[in-house]
């Protein structure tokens, strides 16, 4: 197993300037971190220049990036604003690709009133395997994830009801774009069956987000281990599917680097025990 983390709670620090990702990438040494990761949203701008130096700041500090998250929106009603979508999409793989990191995070896009449960599924499908050619063409992954909603989007994720999750990603086997697997989002779409919809993508799963929420049926963030995400039976889950592979906490807490650290070390703990 390797560990990273997005910490959501830093996310403000990493984006106002009060900590740079040279920081970040320290401070996740400093924890014996195998990766960091951040958001598309902490990177200041996208020019060749500023990248450049995000990765020898990154190497500088002796630690790269596992992940990067982004948010395409494929579900959206507008076939134009969909093709928008796209070609933001490719850009960030661009990115990815140029300051190092493994993984970009995808998502299917938000549940629009407007688009239909059918018709959705097939725009996601075909907009993430056109995604995932020009990924592999730059050596980056792209990890499809049970998502529940970025404060930048307006409705939830169109697949956040593992039903529409399970048919996407149905649809994208046979592509190189994998699954990362969020531990508190099946609780957040008001199932209780985490573990039984992990059962049928682990062949997929090549991350996972180790994540927390308070209530079902609700996005909640709190700090790891105190909520309700049954992230030992995810990790039992797991070791039983002989799986080793990146497990990145997202950290939501709001409790500065102490939460980071505590999270940290009660995932180690979890592991260890599964």
């Amino acid at each position: 197993m390797q560990l990273s983390c997005l910490s959501v709670s830093l996310f403000p620090a990493l984006m106002n300037g009060e900590m740079s990702l040279k920081e970040w990438a320290s401070f996740g040494k400093s924890l014996d971190l195998d990766a960091v990761d951040i958001g598309i949203v902490c990177l200041k701008n996208h020019a060749p220049k500023y990248l450049n130096e995000v990765r020898a700041e990154l190497d500088d500090a002796g630690l790269g990036l596992c992940m990067i998250t982004t948010y395409p929106d494929f579900s959206h009603p507008d076939p134009i604003q969909r093709e928008r979508e796209l070609e933001y999409l490719r850009h960030d793989i661009a990115i990815a690709s140029q300051v190092g990191a493994k993984y970009l995070r995808v998502t299917a896009g938000q549940a629009h009133p407007e688009t239909g449960i059918e018709e959705g599924i097939g725009w996601v499908v075909e907009k993430l395997r056109a995604a995932s050619v020009v990924a592999d063409a730059f050596g980056v992954t792209l990890v499809y994830e049970d998502h529940s909603k970025p404060g930048a989007w307006d409705y939830m994720d169109f697949s956040l009801q593992p039903e529409v999750f399970l048919r996407i990603v149905e649809g994208i086997r046979g592509s190189s774009v994998r699954i990362n697997f969020d531990t508190a989002n099946i609780l957040v779409s008001g199932n209780d069956t985490t573990v039984e919809v992990l059962e049928q993508v682990i062949d997929l799963v090549e991350t996972i987000h180790v994540a927390e929420t308070a209530e079902i049926g609700k996005m909640m963030p709190v700090q790891l281990g105190t909520g309700i995400v049954p992230n030992a039976d995810v990790f039992a889950c797991l070791k039983k599917h002989g799986w080793d592979n990146w497990l990145n906490i997202e950290e939501w807490g709001n409790n500065g680097k102490a939460g980071v650290e505590q999270a940290v070390a009660l995932t180690r703990k979890l592991w260890a025990e599964a």
